[in-house]
């Protein structure tokens, strides 16, 4: 008889949840509830549980929050709870909260071919360190590394160290950046709203007033060749994508891989792919041969939250992934 854990991925607007075989790693019976409908996450779940007719005892639910400790309260949302009421109230044996760009990791290794896209270097190094960063609202950032027969996520907030140029077009951008915003992290530029900044610096920059644009905006009109500036804003964005990930490389020495994940650049992969992206990955002065082989990835699984939790979850009940 299969035996399902519950599994789940828990955003700033929708809670995805998703039953996971705990034999396989399969991940069924996907569905996605508006956070704004439910008060917290437990009452989220009870209703999956109803509406699916399942008894579960064992769950991993990935939030987009840092996890510090037994109370969770969301970034970008109102609920907050205590792992450890809510586990006692689902009546669960195993109730694991983690980070959402954990979850992303630990799906990296389950992920099959098909749900990768290289970009450049050569093959990756088996168990060694790996690292996955996203734009999307913001910059995600973890590391995954292989200790004793085990991946261990190492989540953190790497998407708010400075915003490092490397070129006089990008220190120019620095420089319009720094007077509206202050201090600049990386993922001022590399997120949706970063897109934007990027477009309006350059505009700025040139002496003229931007339009107000939204992400969509940006990438729409960059990739139908309608303004000029939005398609600089999103070619600078690649770039420094690239530079960004290299620095990742060098951090923890990633020869297992690089690994991007969040729903931006999937909007626009044959651009990408014709960008500077590798180039400002490999751009590294005295170690660029340091670089060059290591691999970059892009993740085109459409649920690797789901995938990660489950991963995770089964990984702590004592199965090797």
């Amino acid at each position: 008889m299969t035996k399902y854990a519950l599994v789940g991925d828990v955003g700033g607007t929708n809670a995805r949840l998703a039953l996971c075989d705990v034999a396989t790693g399969e991940i069924s019976q996907a569905k996605t509830y508006s956070g704004l409908d439910y008060p917290g996450l437990e009452s989220v779940i009870k209703v999956y549980l109803k509406e699916h007719n399942v008894s579960v005892t064992d769950g991993c639910i990935a939030i987009a929050c840092p996890i510090n400790g037994d109370w969770v309260a969301m970034t970008n949302h109102s609920w907050a709870f205590s792992i450890e009421e809510v586990k006692a109230s689902l009546g669960f044996d195993h109730l694991e909260i983690i980070n959402d760009f954990t979850a992303v990791s630990m799906a990296i290794p389950v992920l099959k071919p098909e749900h990768l896209i290289q970009f450049g270097g050569d093959k990756p190094v088996e168990n060694k360190p790996i690292a996955v960063y996203g734009a999307g609202t913001g910059l995600g950032v973890a590391h995954l590394v292989h200790v004793d027969k085990r991946w261990v996520s190492l989540p953190g907030e790497g998407g708010h160290v400075d915003y490092a140029p490397n070129s006089e077009e990008e220190g120019i951008i620095l420089e319009h950046l720094r007077e509206e915003l202050g201090h600049v992290s990386a993922e001022r530029v590399l997120s949706g709203p970063g897109l934007v900044n990027l477009y309006r610096a350059i505009v700025k920059a040139d002496g003229r007033l931007p339009e107000n644009l939204q992400p969509k905006d940006v990438t729409e009109k960059a990739l139908d060749d309608s303004c000029t500036d939005c398609r600089r804003a999103l070619s600078l964005f690649c770039v420094i994508m690239g530079r960004f990930g290299g620095n990742l490389a060098l951090n923890l020495g990633t020869f297992g891989g690089v690994y991007i994940a969040g729903g931006i650049v999937p909007r626009f992969l044959d651009f990408f792919k014709a960008s500077g992206f590798r180039g400002g990955f490999e751009d590294k002065g005295r170690f660029k041969s340091y670089v060059e082989d290591i691999p970059v990835y892009l993740i085109v699984h459409d649920q690797p939250g789901l995938l990660g939790a489950g991963a995770y979850l089964r990984q702590t009940l004592g199965q090797i992934i």
